[in-house]
């Protein structure tokens, strides 16, 4: 029997207790790995040592702190495979988010293995395994048909030991199935439910790794495609990883210990624990910005899709003792919302050049504001009006020779230049040009400061971080340093033209004329 939506939401809240249960004292299952086994101060505990309601899904006397797990299992999962570390953390997230992971890439790459080692880090998981060509039949993933239910008219399959049975399965070139295959493994992979003659039963199933050489390129195969949330490129190992490779023993196989692994109650108490995970304002924003993104770049992304991978941010901020989806979490949009692995380096870029952007504090800006003040400062300068004397009459100016040298007479010619003089500004003039370069100076320092606290950020919780690439630390650092000399360069621009301005020549008495604020694009 399916729970009620207020079942679900009453464990939902059992599942997220106040951070000020563990400042009591109450060690919450879920707390982040710090040495010690506490939550991080504000942070959202999942579970209350004081709180003994007989359903709660995971037992807080018994189980371990669950992110210090999930960190030791992605380390067990990854020892022995070379350059797997980030198809590792993706199968383990896709698993406990209930999603499904497709591996897209040639033969011997580890793909199976993969799949084989993730069923591990689940206690009691049944694991289905085949290879499907397009001569394979329903009977190798579904099981047989009944004899005994033949001989009543009814029309099931013996499924015990088949993929409506599994808990964690592999299929091996998984477009390669017929239709019949395709429409069962539709509603498998999306409802969990198979229909078994004229039931449809539910199926225990957490998540299922797809592997193919080749994108499907077929629009019939687009539904079944798009049931893989996760999709990732497996490559054959780098020169830097290949003599790793060649030493790797012959059977580097994956040891998980019963206390690592996650049981069924675990895992269903964190499912029903997602939906209370927040999902701040800022990144709905940055999401919608992506969906933009992806449309210059013809690229569609189907709704479903986008529902989905909030799931799965929800999940990456529960499973790192988080109740607020952050900006971190949105590395992993790269591997959903794309329609091949291909174009992940178009959301990599995206969202490596969305660090430090903040709604209207964007470094573009900046540039245009101070180079518009440079511009407006030059013009200023350079300024003419027309020379008066104190009787109105037009008078040229005393350091102009006014004698013009050519051959043709032309000295005898009227002459408009020896009649100016470099145009002067009155106080008010002046004082509103420099501020409005001080007010600049503001915002590059606040926007300043706040790149300081991102990359602080950056180096403490990125590295904390359960599914990021240990890679991503590193590049990311270097754009927000590059971010941060092109802001300080434009402050050293600003302050010179706030010199400027302040240099400008001024009239002798206030006219008390204000100008216009220079406009920025």
């Amino acid at each position: 029997m399916r729970e009620s939506a207020k079942a679900r939401g009453t464990q939902a809240r059992r599942m997220l207790r106040p951070a000020a249960a563990t400042q009591r004292g109450l060690e919450s299952p879920l707390s982040l790995d710090r040495g010690q086994g506490a939550a991080p101060p504000g942070a959202a505990t999942i579970a209350d040592r004081s709180d003994p309601q007989p359903d709660l899904p995971m037992p807080p006397d018994t189980t371990p702190a669950l992110t210090a797990r999930l960190r030791s299992l992605i380390e067990a999962l990854s020892h022995g495979l070379v350059e797997r570390t980030t198809p590792v953390r993706l199968a383990l997230l896709a698993a406990l988010a209930g999603e499904h992971l497709l591996l897209i890439g040639p033969p011997g790459t580890a793909k199976s293995e993969l799949a084989r080692r993730l069923h591990r880090a689940f206690r009691d998981a049944a694991y289905f395994e085949r290879l499907l060509t397009r001569f394979s039949v329903p009977e190798e993933l579904f099981g047989p048909l009944s004899i005994a239910a033949l001989e009543q008219d009814r029309y099931e399959r013996q499924t015990a030991g088949f993929l409506p049975q599994a808990a964690i399965a592999f299929i091996d070139e998984v477009f390669k199935a017929n239709s019949a295959i395709l429409n069962a493994l539709l509603t498998l992979l999306n409802e969990r439910e198979f229909d078994n003659g004229a039931q449809r039963i539910a199926c225990p199933l957490i998540s299922v790794i797809g592997a193919s050489n080749e994108v499907p390129q077929d629009e019939a195969l687009a539904a079944f495609h798009d049931r893989f949330l996760l999709r990732v490129a497996i490559v054959p190992v780098s020169d830097a990883g290949f003599r790793e490779l060649l030493q790797l023993p012959a059977d580097a196989a994956c040891a998980i210990a019963p206390e690592q692994q996650i049981g069924p109650a675990e895992l269903a108490g964190f499912a029903a624990a997602i939906d209370a995970v927040r999902l701040p304002e800022s990144i709905v924003e940055l999401l919608a910005q992506l969906r933009a993104h992806l449309a210059q770049n013809d690229i569609a992304v189907s709704d479903r899709r986008w529902h989905k991978t909030v799931r799965l941010l929800k999940a990456s901020a529960l499973s790192n003792a988080r109740d607020t989806v952050s900006l971190w979490d949105l590395w992993l949009t790269q591997f959903c919302a794309t329609a091949e692995p291909a174009q992940a380096p178009i959301v990599a870029e995206w969202y490596l050049r969305t660090l430090g952007v903040q709604g209207e504090i964007n470094p573009a800006r900046f540039t245009r504001l101070v180079e518009a003040l440079e511009a407006q400062l030059e013009i200023e300068r350079n300024a003419n009006d027309l020379n008066y004397d104190e009787h109105g009459v037009l008078t040229a100016s005393q350091n102009v020779d006014q004698r013009a040298n050519d051959a043709k007479g032309a000295a005898a010619a009227p002459r408009l230049s020896p009649f100016l003089r470099t145009r002067r500004y009155g106080a008010t003039h002046i004082a509103a040009r420099v501020a409005q370069v001080q007010s600049a100076l503001e915002e590059l320092a606040a926007y300043l400061a706040s790149l300081d606290r991102l990359a602080g950020q950056l180096a403490d919780e990125v590295p904390r971080h359960l599914w990021i690439a240990p890679e991503f630390a590193p590049r990311a650092a270097a754009h927000l340093a590059a971010t941060r000399a092109n802001i300080v360069a434009l402050q050293v621009r600003a302050r010179a033209a706030t010199d400027g301005f302040a240099a400008l020549p001024r009239l002798d008495v206030d006219n008390r004329v204000a100008p216009e604020p220079v406009a920025v694009d």
